[in-house]
């Protein structure tokens, strides 16, 4: 197949291509362990074959059920398209109105091979985030997104199209659901299930939305992370001369290199596999590779010395990195790391998300595929050695936190010691990044916009990109004290983002703003696009505001009780759907993992009409404020005074305000009597 009208012509059935197996020039997903019964595995294949005529089954069959035996699911590896999957000038679509070539755009940009972690998996990040369950889900939306017109809406369930139904020209063009599950359903057994049947799916977050950029995406959010746990941990901004060490360079956990060397920091990354690693590094986005743990800590002293940024990617095990960093500091007194995280995909422990520091990495997918219950005893084994390391450098002085992938909570229940003496339901001995670094971003109404241009053409980001900044400086003079440092970081963000060679797949950007800046920015580029320029594709990542119910991550600062309560991510779904989006999305699962989380998010295509921007305006506004004022009902004071203010400018919109309570002794009489 060569060219887009073809791969937008439905399923090849007459004939049917060659069925090529998988490709050994790309990555691959490891094997799944569904563990199915044997009428299960009857089911998985009748599932998968509905999806075909009655006369091409006994072909099908047999492959599907290979593939269902060998791999754990059945991705209809013949249907994988031969074309060069990339996001196209959007002009390029055959399609009937833009709105449905803009998500065709931002599906074929998840799967473009530079972009994602397992393409031919449909594994965008994450090591388990799917924009669609198998090929045959791919081809039959391409082919839907083609044929409709603005008064039908794709409805997804889970990678499978339920079709086009009717519906207004303000309506979504899609609405996608993904592992919507009965809550007592929702384990990660059952998910094995249910994903190996093709009837549920874990889209990650940006995955299954369609709307990731690639490791750009986290870069800036990363950036600004570091930058302020230095300011809260270290005293300053400036981290000339000081190391973070983390691990993980796929997917999301990719930006870790490049957010520490804008940060101006010493940035140790460790990574198993060889093949993400070198993939980071050629595409500039790591400087320097070892795969000798004494040269990584000669590198470490030598950069710590010279103050000079350094992203460098240790290839071997974190476990054995920060074991060997405790060694150095136990020998020499020398302490050679200020800060540490961890990005392994730990809301996928035992399918690929962290490989334990006693095997290699064939050895892993060697032993979760034939023994997974001895393989989750070993990742329990290494999780503990991993701690009781951390444990002891923090105590010399190392401040550690969690990056929201489930680090703390899987280490656990390994039963490692990370519990907060006191704490919580959502804390622990370190603390979650929201609770610590980013949850007053939050609070303010900071998160991360992002666009991409569909023309494919870099020169309109350039001039996005400087239309942003010229809108965030006219703004930041006016902004209070609390919001100064946030737009500050963002307009040094957004002029030298440029330069940093962050683009891979679509012309895309990232750029954390609050409220105001949104809506100002997606209007000044419509206005834009009015004068003749592409249309562009505005989104955010779920990781935001509003769009996330994660109490180990976007909610673990909120204290009311509330912080496992969903509320606020199905709602922000259903609002940004009939105030204009053009598509919508509704997961379980996503960061955290399947069952900890709900997170929604909308792409919205600005073309330069006047609708377009009726539509940014009223959907971002909401977007954000659905957000903030969940935070200030909770009893944050930040949102409090950021809500307020909104309300000040919006006349329309009429929040329900908390009062507090003054007096604690009222509770305790209260209670006593």
């Amino acid at each position: 197949m060569s060219n887009l009208k073809e791969l937008c012509s439905g399923l090849p059935l007459d004939p049917m291509p060659s069925n090529r197996g998988r490709d050994p020039s790309v990555p691959h997903a490891p094997a799944r362990t569904p563990n199915l019964t044997p009428e299960e595995e009857r089911l998985a294949l009748r599932n998968a074959l509905r999806y075909f005529p009655p006369s091409h089954h006994n072909i099908l069959a047999a492959e599907f059920a290979q593939e269902l035996r060998q791999y754990g699911h059945i991705y209809m590896y013949r249907f994988c398209p031969l074309i060069h999957m990339r996001a196209y000038p959007i002009d390029q679509y055959p399609c009937r109105t833009r709105q449905a070539a803009s998500i065709m755009l931002m599906i074929m940009n998840n799967l473009d091979h530079a972009v994602a972690q397992f393409p031919q998996e449909l594994v965008t990040y994450g090591g388990n985030g799917q924009v669609f369950s198998n090929w045959a889900q791919f081809r039959l939306v391409m082919y839907y997104l083609s044929e409709m017109t603005e008064e039908q809406t794709l409805v997804m369930y889970s990678g499978h199209p339920a079709g086009l139904f009717p519906s207004l020209p303000s309506s979504p063009r899609a609405i996608i659901t993904n592992g919507m599950v009965i809550p007592n359903y929702s384990s990660r057994e059952q998910y094995e299930k249910m994903f190996a049947l093709g009837v549920s799916m874990y889209g990650q977050m940006t995955a299954g939305s369609y709307c990731y950029i690639g490791p750009q995406g986290i870069v800036h959010g990363t950036m600004l992370t570091v930058l302020n746990a230095g300011r809260r941990y270290l005293g300053s901004d400036d981290l000339r001369g000081r190391v973070l060490v983390t691990s993980g360079l796929g997917g999301m956990s990719g930006a870790q290199a490049k957010a520490a060397v804008i940060a101006g920091c010493v940035g140790v990354i460790a990574e198993v596999d060889e093949v993400p690693l070198r993939k980071r590094h050629e595409q500039g986005w790591l400087m320097e590779v070892t795969s000798d743990i004494e040269h990584c800590i000669q590198r470490i002293r030598e950069a710590k010395r010279s103050k000079a940024p350094l992203s460098l990617g240790y290839h071997g095990n974190v476990v054995d990195l920060w074991e060997r960093l405790l060694t150095e500091y136990e020998r020499t007194g020398e302490l050679l790391v200020d800060l540490g995280s961890d990005q392994t995909s730990l809301h996928n422990p035992f399918s690929g998300g962290y490989y334990p520091a006693q095997l290699s990495l064939h050895q892993a997918n060697q032993l979760m595929a034939t023994d997974p219950a001895r393989f989750k005893t070993v990742v329990h084994e290494s999780l503990c050695r991993q701690v009781a390391a951390i444990n002891k450098l923090s105590e010399a002085g190392m401040f550690f936190w969690d990056y929201g992938n489930a680090f703390l909570l899987e280490a656990q229940r390994a039963g490692a010691e990370v519990e907060k003496e006191g704490g919580g339901a959502t804390e622990f001995r370190y603390p979650s990044y929201v609770q610590h670094i980013m949850g007053d971003i939050f609070s303010l109404g900071f998160g991360p916009f992002r666009w991409v241009c569909t023309s494919g053409d870099p020169r309109d980001l350039t001039l996005t990109d400087d239309i942003a900044a010229t809108v965030l400086e006219e703004i930041s003079a006016n902004v209070t004290e609390r919001v100064r440092q946030q737009y500050n970081d963002n307009i040094r963000w957004i002029r030298e983002a440029g330069k940093h060679r962050m683009v891979v797949g679509s012309q895309a950007r990232i750029l954390y703003s609050d409220q105001k800046g949104r809506v100002c920015i997606a209007l000044a580029i419509n206005q834009a696009i009015a004068d003749r320029r592409a249309p562009v594709v505005i989104s955010r990542d779920h990781h935001d505001v509003s769009g996330t119910d994660s109490p180990f991550r976007e909610t673990s600062n909120v204290y009311d009780g509330s912080a496992f309560c969903a509320d606020m991510a199905v709602q922000n779904f259903v609002g940004d759907a009939f105030r204009g989006a053009t598509w919508v999305s509704l997961h379980n699962g996503g960061g955290v993992g399947w069952g900890e989380v709900m997170n929604g998010g909308f792409g919205l295509l600005l073309d330069g009409t006047e609708e377009a921007a009726k539509r940014a305006s009223l959907m971002l506004n909401w977007d954000v404020s659905n957000g903030v004022a969940r935070r200030c009902w909770s009893g944050n004071s930040n949102a409090y005074e950021t809500i307020q203010r909104t309300m000040e400018e919006q006349r329309q919109l009429r929040v329900t305000m908390p009062y507090p309570v003054q007096d604690e002794d009222v509770l305790d009489r209260a209670l006593l009597s």
